[in-house]
């Protein structure tokens, strides 16, 4: 009886059960916060400073926040996703949009590399001889 025990709690205390925030943590009213923003000022005091800008196109500064679920040997699970979009024009928000889990399209991440056109592949010895010399003795200060 004692083996099962021990074999029980060695099992349960791998089944951990943890969340861990990713990105923004944004208000449960967001949505409402977000109504009376008109320039970049108000965005950045109330929000913050973005994650990404866009470079092409409109300029849209994004902002993005999830929960990592963690639970023992099942996958990764993303869940509470929240996406925020404004769209800006110098220095006034033309538009924002609060996309939830619901509005977003679930993406799957491809297994394997992805190639690189051009790419020289070198194994292992070849590698190890082309970093002859790259590298100066430790403690000449160079």
């Amino acid at each position: 009886m004692k083996k099962v025990i021990l074999i029980f709690a060695i099992l349960l205390s791998a089944c951990t059960f943890q969340t861990k925030h990713r990105g923004y943590v944004f208000a449960p009213d967001l949505q409402e916060q977000v109504e009376n923003i008109k320039t970049t000022r108000q965005l950045e005091e109330q929000i913050g400073a973005p994650q990404v800008k866009t470079i092409y196109g409109d300029e849209v500064w994004i902002y993005y926040g999830a929960d990592e679920n963690y639970r023992g040997p099942l996958p990764l699970k993303y869940d509470n996703k929240t996406v925020l979009l404004a769209w800006v024009d110098g220095q006034k928000v033309k538009e924002i949009k609060v996309l939830y889990d619901e509005d977003l399209p679930d993406v799957m991440i491809a297994e394997g590399e992805t190639p690189i056109p051009a790419a020289i592949e070198l194994n292992a010895i070849e590698e190890l001889f082309n970093n002859i010399g790259r590298f100066s003795p430790a403690g000449l200060g160079q």
